[in-house]
C-alpha cells in the first residue's frame, strides 16, 4: 500500500529509490491496484467455497511468479536489499502453501 499511496516517500525510505516522475508514480500505483485486486480475489475465495480453487490457483501463480522474477534478478543482478530477499522467501512459502492447499482440496 505504501509504495502505491505515496511512492516518493515509501520507496525512498525503504530502499533509497527516488520516484520523481509521473510515469514512475503511475507504475507504482498500477502495481498497487494489481495487488489490491488479487487480495479481493483471495478474500473472496476465503469466504466463498465456490471461489476457493480459483483463489488458490491465482495465489500460487502470483506468488511463485513474483518469486521466479526475484530469483532471476538474484542470478543476473546480484543480491538486493535484505527486505527484498525476505519477500522472495515469503512468496515461495505462500505460493507452495497455495499449491498444497489446492491439491488437497481436489
Amino acid at each position: 500500500m505504501g509504495y502505491g499511496a505515496k511512492p516518493s516517500v515509501c520507496l525512498d525510505l525503504a530502499f533509497g529509490i527516488t520516484v520523481d516522475t509521473t510515469n514512475l508514480t503511475h507504475i507504482m500505483r498500477a502495481v498497487m491496484g494489481l495487488y489490491l485486486g488479487m487480495v479481493v480475489l483471495w478474500l473472496w475465495g476465503a469466504f466463498r467455497t465456490s471461489m476457493q480453487g480459483p483463489a488458490l490457483v491465482a495465489c500460487a501463480v502470483f506468488m511463485l511468479g513474483l518469486a521466479a522474477g526475484r530469483i532471476l534478478s538474484f542470478v543476473f543482478d546480484g543480491m538486493p536489499h535484505w527486505l527484498l530477499i525476505v519477500y522472495a522467501v515469503l512468496e515461495i512459502v505462500l505460493g507452495l502453501i497455495a499449491v498444497f492447499l489446492y491439491r488437497g482440496s481436489r
